[in-house]
């Protein structure tokens, strides 16, 4: 079904965005395409969405949610990354965290929140970005449907080919309420926990101790 007028070959892989993105026009297109469907899905459900007060305008709200902010990511453009030159030639190791991160399971759809940790070893003649940019860049690529294996891979390789620095490593800490929510019902205290490293960071046992280390007191920080 073409439920927007620009042929975009229908599907992309789940944490994927589109090869350009929606405009206004075709996301308020999606939106009411998307309603119709939740409508359909409640009619199955036998979730009466036609004289319910509590759900006459649920299709519509949760059309508009997935397009305009859980699945966002995937039909924007990627956030705007102001570069500055390193000026004082900055070699040492930057940690900045812990960043929100709000995503959307991609195997039972329910959500995952946690934080985001980013080490930053940066090349001495070459560019840095603003901190606030990475937390752009860590909600662009959560805003979808995501595998957190696969999250912490895609946002650190956007940062190497955006700032080309000397290593990088990516941590993410997070709920999976696919877990706590449904299934065995694990306590909300459960996370998971991975973290990914490239060049220097990638081979450099003291390095990976430092950034660890900085998550913990970053952590602490935050929890003060």
């Amino acid at each position: 079904m073409n439920f927007y007028p620009r042929d975009l070959n229908l599907a992309r892989l789940c944490n994927e965005a589109l090869e350009q993105p929606l405009t206004a026009g075709e996301r308020d297109i999606m939106i009411a395409a998307a309603a119709r469907k939740v409508e359909e899905l409640f009619d199955i459900l036998r979730i009466d969405h036609r004289n319910d007060h509590n759900t006459q305008e649920t299709p519509q709200r949760v059309a508009k949610m997935y397009v305009e902010e859980i699945l966002e990511g995937r039909y924007s453009a990627p956030p705007k990354i102001t570069e500055f030159d390193n000026a004082q030639a900055y070699d040492q190791l930057i940690v900045t965290g812990p960043i929100e991160l709000r995503s959307m399971c991609a195997h039972h759809m329910m959500p995952i929140y946690g934080a985001a940790y980013i080490g930053i070893l940066p090349s001495a003649d070459g560019k840095i970005i603003g901190l606030s940019k990475y937390d752009r860049i860590v909600e662009y690529f959560a805003a979808r449907l995501q595998i957190q294996e696969e999250l912490v891979k895609q946002i650190g390789q956007y940062i190497m080919d955006m700032t080309s620095p000397r290593g990088l490593a990516v941590r993410i800490s997070a709920v999976h309420m696919c877990k706590t929510q449904r299934g065995v019902r694990a306590s909300h205290r459960s996370r998971m926990v991975n973290t990914y490293y490239w060049g220097e960071m990638a081979s450099d046992a003291a390095l990976k101790s430092e950034f660890l280390q900085e998550c913990t007191a970053l952590d602490r920080a935050g929890s003060a």
